[in-house]
């Protein structure tokens, strides 16, 4: 098998050494930036399936590598900051990052995140490779969804968090399910990481994102599906 190929970004010479020799260890395939500017160049030549930034670089920050990126691929990205204030957290995902780590972190902690981040949607229909609901058409195998035939374009959570409503269509979800189910364990309190993606959904697949008619706020609960205007 082909080793998962990731571009790590970061002024720290520590941290991309460390992380290039732990990450390789464990078998995926690493290169190293040492600013956004050189991670960009690297990202055109080594199409990596991860890619993990620091936040503050000087030059180039990782908020606008996370827009650069996100303008030509749905690669999942993974933040590295020291600031763990939930502004800075949505900040770089409304940038486009998938998920966010706070410096000092363990490495179990890292690995963790990056095999969550490598890993496919956490669908449980996966044999049934194409699902229409209502105004919706999902397919799994080419992850790809469509809104009344119009092809939508969504980064791997985006598209984790859209099938997973989609699946439990009409039925209320809480925050915590959400966030396990397409996060893990681990994120069951990040209530910032849903207003986000929801927010980010809504303005793809919503005619009117301030008055939506597809996903639902049950308030201080979560959000439920309705797959039909």
């Amino acid at each position: 098998m082909t080793p998962k190929r990731i571009l790590v970004i970061d002024d720290e010479f520590q941290i991309t050494r460390v992380l290039k020799r732990s990450l390789g260890a464990h078998r995926y395939d690493v290169r190293t930036a040492a600013d956004g500017e050189s991670g960009m160049d690297t990202f055109s030549d080594f199409h990596p399936d991860l890619v993990i930034t620091d936040l503050s670089m000087p030059g180039m920050s990782g908020i606008e590598v996370c827009k650069s990126i996100r303008g030509a691929s749905d690669v999942p990205i993974i933040v590295l900051s020291v600031k763990g204030e939930e502004q800075t957290k949505v900040d770089a995902l409304d940038a486009g990052a998938d998920d966010f780590i706070t410096k000092p972190f363990g490495m179990n902690e890292l690995l963790a995140r990056v095999r969550a981040s490598l890993r496919r949607g956490p669908s449980e229909v996966e044999e049934q490779t194409v699902v229409s609901v209502g105004d919706f058409t999902l397919d799994h195998s080419k992850r790809e969804v469509s809104v009344n035939g119009s092809n939508v374009h969504l980064t791997p959570k985006e598209f984790d968090l859209l099938a997973y409503l989609i699946e439990h269509h009409d039925r209320v979800i809480t925050h915590r399910t959400l966030l396990s189910k397409i996060w893990g364990g681990d994120y069951t309190e990040q209530t910032e990481y849903l207003r986000v993606f929801v927010g980010n959904l809504r303005k793809k697949i919503e005619a009117t994102p301030s008055k939506p008619r597809y996903i639902l706020t049950e308030p201080w609960v979560g959000y439920r599906f309705t797959p039909s205007k």
